[in-house]
């Protein structure tokens, strides 16, 4: 009789058909934690809901499809017309208008918005990361526009509704709006000062026409863009609206599309300004401060982004572990590989728990609050989404040869991982910045120095590390070279005593002998061994 040779054994099930949100225990927690109890029952049912969408077999089907089809260019008709226009599979429609039906462009107009909108943002883009870019300019748009409270009052409505439109058309012939980006160029990228895009002024009632070239224009389906141009009174802020209040179309010349490594449902162009309309927001020459705000909203949304990565590399790490078998029993059981699954619980854990921390300063919008914001956002965002690529990784390797073919779904969170460290300044902008606001705002470490102090003598290496960060800190000569060494203390000091505060001992006992105590090596899988890290894996692990 012949052998078989295709029975298949030995095989973890696809990771499907599971509740993505009340699987992650630390986002749950941390929901629950900060969401007022009058409005808990709602928010988690809400989540619940989404979290079941996202796990199911055909959400995760239209990942792969938005991913493997990315969108297209048209720049032409069959006549020859300029038409400028970004063709996407209906995977992505899917995906986009669920993502809006959930809320997730919207976190100003309800109590506790930013906490509900970003653990749905955690839940729902573990399908697919790159519908996550619309979603944050949209949301982040809000801050920028509230300085013209005219187009606040004309443009909010849209951006915060409900209701996803993926046709090109008039903004206000639309249910609902998403806008989009476009800063950098190609002589500046960071350095937006050196904008050479000219405005000039149409009239006196805010109206301009543009001319230049944007390096990157994020989304360039969206229904308008917020752009820096230098006006006579200096760089400004405009909104531009792909299509104008007649129904022509504005001036949005799409030179191509960008060919990335990641990212690859979503679209990332090139574009032109030559006669563009567009509209002032804000002063002229206060282009920058008018913008910040949105900036700082994506920022955190960078870290949102990343512990959403973090989350579906460490699920799919454990649930693999725990369907294979190898060398006599279960791979999770291991105890080398249990220290590997561990301590990417670990990192996935306390991103989320800094996020979300920084979306209910958001909500709680006191002074105390956005001074910690000031200080904490550029932290959390240089160090988070640095760990993410490190994660992924090393949550690739746990699957083996499984982990490296794209079916798995592995390369494609790899792929994603750099991208929210790069996006809206990379590390080293990151790292200026917090310096910038220690040397200008000291109420912002005093915020931060309260924030970590709150879980003061409850671990001493804890304790030891806020010290040695005061003597960092006691010394700002020459602290541009060491900036990058202060500001991840200070993202792992403030997630440290997050921690020690909220998460189970056995967690927050783990981080500070590692990460703060010196008792790790220098890659995952080196921590102190104790039976306490299969409380540690548990506790993360998605149930199917």
């Amino acid at each position: 009789m012949a052998a078989s040779t295709h029975t298949v054994t030995n095989q973890a099930p696809p990771l499907v058909g599971y509740d993505v949100y009340t699987s992650d225990r630390a986002l749950t927690e941390a929901v629950e934690r900060h969401i007022p109890p009058s409005l808990a029952e709602p928010v988690h049912t809400e989540l619940a809901q989404l979290g079941r969408t996202a796990g199911s077999a055909e959400t995760q089907d239209w990942g792969f499809s938005a991913n493997e089809n990315p969108p297209r260019l048209h720049t032409h008709d069959r006549y020859g017309n300029r038409v400028d226009e970004v063709t996407f599979h209906p995977a992505w429609h899917q995906l986009l208008g669920h993502a809006v039906s959930a809320g997730l462009t919207d976190a100003w107009s309800t109590p506790s918005g930013h906490v509900r909108r970003a653990a749905g943002l955690i839940v729902w883009t573990q399908t697919e990361s790159g519908q996550a870019c619309p979603l944050s300019m949209t949301h982040a748009a809000v801050p920028a526009l509230r300085t013209d409270p005219a187009l606040a009052a004309e443009w909010e409505p849209r951006l915060t509704s409900r209701v996803y439109d993926g046709e090109l058309r008039a903004p206000a012939d639309k249910p609902g709006n998403l806008l989009g980006m476009g800063m950098t160029e190609k002589q500046g990228g960071s350095d937006v000062r050196t904008n050479t895009t000219a405005a000039t002024a149409l009239d006196a009632a805010g109206e301009y026409v543009l001319t230049g070239h944007k390096w990157f224009c994020s989304a360039p389906m969206s229904d308008g863009f917020l752009v820096l141009a230098q006006a006579p009174g200096g760089l400004s802020c405009f909104l531009v609206p792909r299509v104008l209040a007649d129904g022509t179309r504005n001036v949005f010349l799409i030179q191509r599309l960008k060919d990335k490594l990641g990212n690859r449902s979503n679209a990332s162009a090139e574009v032109e300004f030559d006669g563009t309309w567009a509209r002032l927001v804000g002063e002229e020459g206060r282009g920058v401060r008018t913008i910040i705000e949105m900036v700082a909203a994506t920022r955190l949304d960078c870290v949102i982004g990343s512990a959403a990565l973090m989350r579906q590399s460490v699920a799919r790490a454990i649930h693999h572990t725990g369907g294979r078998s190898a060398f006599g029993g279960p791979l999770v059981d291991k105890p080398l590989m249990r220290n590997v699954l561990a301590d990417l619980a670990l990192e996935s854990e306390a991103a989320t728990v800094l996020g979300l921390r920084l979306a209910a300063a958001y909500d709680a919008d006191t002074d105390e609050e956005r001074a910690l914001l000031r200080l904490a956002v550029p932290a959390a965002k240089y160090w988070v989404t640095k760990r993410c690529t490190a994660v992924a990784g090393e949550a690739l390797e746990c699957l083996g040869g499984n982990g490296y073919v794209e079916e798995s779904g592995m390369p494609r969170l790899l792929r994603e991982a750099p991208l929210n460290s790069i996006w809206e300044g990379s590390g080293n902008v990151q790292a200026l910045d917090a310096l910038r606001a220690l040397r200008r705002e000291p109420e912002a470490l005093n915020a931060f120095l309260r924030e970590v102090g709150r879980a003061r003598g409850a671990d001493h290496r804890l304790d030891r590390a806020i010290k040695g960060l005061l003597t960092e800190l006691a010394d700002l000569d020459g602290i541009e070279a060491r900036a990058r060494r202060v500001v991840e203390r200070m993202a792992l000091v403030l997630q440290g005593s997050l921690l020690v505060r909220w998460a189970p001992p056995e967690v927050a006992d783990a981080f500070c002998a590692s990460r703060l105590g010196g008792d790790w090596g220098s890659a995952f899988g080196t921590l102190p061994h104790t039976p306490a890290l299969r409380e540690v894996v548990e506790r993360a692990r998605p149930h199917v």
